[in-house]
């Protein structure tokens, strides 16, 4: 797939380039990202380096994972990252795909990542046309769980050792979003349980 942006009030969401390396290893400097992510730590330059010019392409051509940059348009700083990666071929019948994201520290509370979330949302609901979007966060990672909840995902309930970090399995909120919760249609009809 060819790379998009997308736009905000307060925020242009891009892909990633070679020039964005620097930044992102500062804000993975951040014990609390490598603490409830899955990048590397400690997180070197090399890391960054990889992830902005190799890595965030690759998902791009592969049509395997969206990541965007989410950079203010006030400063042009970069406040966080936001992913969408696919879980099943976007072509098949299932469409599902699953957002992660992580805020750069000075730029939390200020409600950037929600605001991206609902427009990159949006974008894989009637753009990439995924029919069931996913979340997943260590059990206690409030942020990341205020966030989702706010840009409308239903909690699902708690899997059981779902993620591996740092040598252990944690477990795992999750919950889903659907076209149908913001009212957007569907490809696919939805028949919810009747019980």
């Amino acid at each position: 797939m060819e790379p998009v942006t997308l736009t905000t009030e307060r925020l242009v969401l891009r892909p990633f380039g070679p020039g964005d390396a620097a930044a992102v290893h500062a804000a993975c400097q951040d014990p609390d990202i490598p603490r409830w992510t899955s990048v590397p730590s400690p997180y070197g330059l090399g890391d960054a380096v990889d992830f902005v010019g190799r890595s965030c392409p690759e998902g791009w051509r592969a049509d395997t994972g969206y990541a965007f940059a989410m950079i203010s348009k006030a400063d042009g700083a970069l406040t966080g990252c936001m992913a969408l990666l696919r879980l099943a071929l976007l072509h098949a019948p299932e469409r599902q795909a699953e957002l992660g994201y992580w805020t750069v520290k000075e730029h939390r509370g200020r409600g950037y990542t929600v605001e991206a979330a609902r427009e990159i949302v949006r974008w894989a609901f009637t753009g990439l046309g995924v029919e069931r979007l996913e979340w997943f966060a260590e059990a206690g990672n409030e942020g990341s769980r205020a966030v989702a909840l706010k840009v409308g995902f239903q909690m699902e309930g708690t899997a059981r050792a779902k993620i591996p970090h740092q040598g252990t399995r944690r477990d795992a909120w999750c919950a889903s979003l659907l076209p149908s919760d913001l009212g957007l249609g569907s490809a696919t009809p939805y028949l919810p349980y009747p019980g």
